[in-house]
């Protein structure tokens, strides 16, 4: 069976923007699935199997990035902003919305490298927005949460529920990473950036720590991304990881990964309709629209009689 899969962001990140009438009304007549919980790691484990489980996305990123990632355990490091506020901090962005270039990590990671590497923790940079450091064998891996739950989030709050903070393991990590902020809040490279109009690296970000998985599965026969979990995902699992094409075309089964589009309108007349129509014509047997909150709705031809469920 041919099937569609758009992964989309969640409904309320499309703002106020109310759903075209033709959407609504197939919504309406279409299976919902079961909710299948919120966020990206729920999102993306609902269309990729890891044995074993767990979501070491440092490992599976660093597989796309170089050629090591089976060699050691791997944390992601990844530059950060976080600026104070009156009730403590808050981080602003982090990763790719920092908007690094390599000379940015020339100018910062050389300052960071002594400081992990008396730690035990090497750290590079083989992508300026996904920095990375290498593990030794049975060293306690921290708990902070993705970065897209901790955006905007009272840092004080994160803390908290990261873990105790008299555990041994857990105050490690705290304290390196406010000796990296400190290094980093002094580094002169951020008055540089600050003058140019850009938000200063003074942070990082400890997330997605493991072993690359022993085995990655998915059900669908190609990927299109521009996320590089997600194509390191579908690489891993053996099926085509291709970037995301500017809109759907006659028969394009697979995933496709549409979760950083915003605007409704341009979503509607470049994905939803084309994918929408592909189905009525049959070049596709089903199509799936995941979204990010964790509500999905299965689409196929013989629901259009169903004439007496309500726009959802």
């Amino acid at each position: 069976m041919a099937t569609a899969i758009l992964l989309l962001p969640a409904r309320r990140r499309l703002g106020a923007q109310p759903l075209p009438h033709w959407l609504a009304r197939a919504l309406g007549r279409a299976d919902a699935a079961p909710d299948g919980g919120e966020g990206e790691r729920a999102q993306l484990l609902r269309h990729f199997d890891l044995l074993p489980r767990g979501w070491p996305a440092a490992a599976l990123t660093r597989s796309r990035d170089a050629s090591d990632a089976a060699s050691a355990q791997w944390l992601r490091a990844d530059p950060a902003w976080i600026r104070p506020d009156i009730n403590g901090a808050r981080m602003f962005a982090c990763g790719e919305g920092m908007q690094l270039t390599q000379e940015d990590v020339d100018a910062l990671l050389p300052a960071l490298r002594t400081l992990f590497g008396d730690a035990g923790f090497p750290i590079d940079a083989p992508d300026p927005s996904r920095w990375y450091l290498r593990l030794p064998e049975g060293v306690r891996l921290p708990s902070f949460p993705d970065p897209e739950q901790t955006l905007g989030a009272d840092m004080v709050e994160i803390f908290a529920e990261a873990g105790d903070a008299a555990d041994a393991g857990m105050r490690r990590w705290r304290v390196l990473l406010n000796e990296a902020q400190v290094v980093l809040h002094n580094h002169p490279w951020n008055e540089r950036r600050a003058s140019a109009g850009k938000p200063p690296v003074n942070s990082l970000w400890f997330w997605g720590g493991g072993r690359l998985p022993d085995r990655v599965a998915t059900a669908h026969a190609q990927v299109g991304s521009a996320d590089a979990l997600v194509l390191s995902l579908a690489t891993n699992a053996g099926v085509p990881a291709r970037a995301l094409p500017s809109r759907f075309e006659s028969g394009m089964d697979g995933l496709w990964d549409l979760r950083d589009m915003r605007d409704l309108a341009t979503l509607d007349a470049d994905w939803l309709q084309p994918a929408h129509a592909a189905l009525m014509r049959r070049d596709i047997d089903r199509l799936d629209l995941d979204f990010a909150d964790g509500s999905a709705y299965l689409l196929s031809r013989s629901q259009r009689w169903r004439f007496w469920r309500k726009p959802s």
